[in-house]
C-alpha cells in the first residue's frame, strides 16, 4: 500500500503523522482520507477471514470504530496501515470465534453457498464474450481462494493479492517469516489444484471471437467480396 502522498518517505511519515493527528482531532475530511486510502487493504483482510461480504463490511466498520476512538494512542512504532490491518484482522478473528461459538450452541443449519470477493473489471463495450470470460475466471480463483483453510488463506491474501513482502506478513499475521513461506507454498498447491481441477470448462471460452468482432470481421469480408447491399 503507497503511503498517504508522493513526497519521500520521511516527509510522508510527517504527512501521515499530521494526518492522524488531524483525525484525531475530529477532523471530517482527515478521517475520510484514512478510510478511502486504507479501505481496499482492510476489506481485503477482513474478507479472507470473514468470507461473506455483508459481514466483512459490518466487521471493517467495526474495526475502524476501534481505530478512530483509539487513534490518540498510536505512536507511530509501526505505519499506519500496519496499525489499521492489525486492527481490522484482530476485529475479524474476534467475529469469527464469536461465529463459531454461536454455531455451536444453535442448531445445526444446512449448508450455505459462501459469497465471492468482487473483483473490479474494466467494463468492456467491444468485447463481451472475453469480459464475460474473465469474470469465469476470477470467479473461480476467488472461490478457491475461499476454500482454502483459514491459516494458508490470510498468508494468501496477504502475500499475493495485497503484495506484501515476506517480513510484513509474518509482522502483521504474527508469524515467523518462515512459516509465511511454508503456508505460501501449500495454498498455491491448494489453488493450482482447485483450479486444474475446474479450469476446463472455462477455457473452452478462450480466446473467445464471436458477437462484435465476429461481425465486424464478417462484414468486412462481405464488402471485401462485394457482396455488401
Amino acid at each position: 500500500m503507497p503511503v498517504l502522498s508522493n513526497a519521500t518517505p520521511a516527509a510522508a511519515i510527517e504527512d501521515e503523522a499530521r494526518l492522524v493527528a488531524r483525525a484525531a482531532a475530529g477532523d471530517a475530511d482527515a478521517v475520510r482520507r484514512i478510510i478511502k486510502h486504507h479501505n481496499q487493504r482492510l476489506y481485503r483482510l477482513v474478507r479472507a477471514v470473514i468470507r461473506n461480504n455483508a459481514d466483512a463490511e459490518d466487521v471493517l466498520q467495526e474495526a475502524y470504530l476501534k481505530a478512530f476512538a483509539h487513534l490518540q494512542g498510536f505512536n507511530g512504532e509501526a505505519s499506519l496501515s500496519t496499525w489499521l490491518s492489525r486492527i481490522a484482522l484482530n476485529t475479524a478473528l474476534m467475529r469469527l470465534r464469536a461465529e463459531k461459538r454461536l454455531k455451536r450452541a444453535a442448531p445445526p443449519a444446512g449448508p450455505t453457498q459462501a459469497e465471492i470477493i468482487p473483483f473490479p473489471l474494466a467494463s468492456s463495450i467491444e468485447d463481451p464474450e472475453r469480459l464475460m470470460a474473465q469474470r469465469q475466471l476470477l470467479h473461480l480463483v476467488e472461490e478457491a481462494t475461499d476454500a482454502l483453510p483459514e491459516t494458508f488463506r490470510l498468508v494468501f491474501v496477504a502475500r499475493v493479492i495485497e503484495g506484501l513482502s515476506v517480513e510484513e506478513a509474518a509482522s502483521l499475521l504474527d508469524l515467523p517469516p518462515a512459516t509465511v513461506k511454508t503456508r505460501l507454498h501449500r495454498a498455491r498447491k491448494l489453488i493450482r489444484a482447485r483450479l486444474e481441477a475446474q479450469i476446463g470448462p472455462v477455457l473452452i471460452d478462450a480466446f473467445p471471437f464471436a458477437g462484435a468482432r465476429c461481425d465486424r470481421l464478417t462484414e468486412a469480408v462481405i464488402a471485401k467480396l462485394g457482396l455488401a447491399g
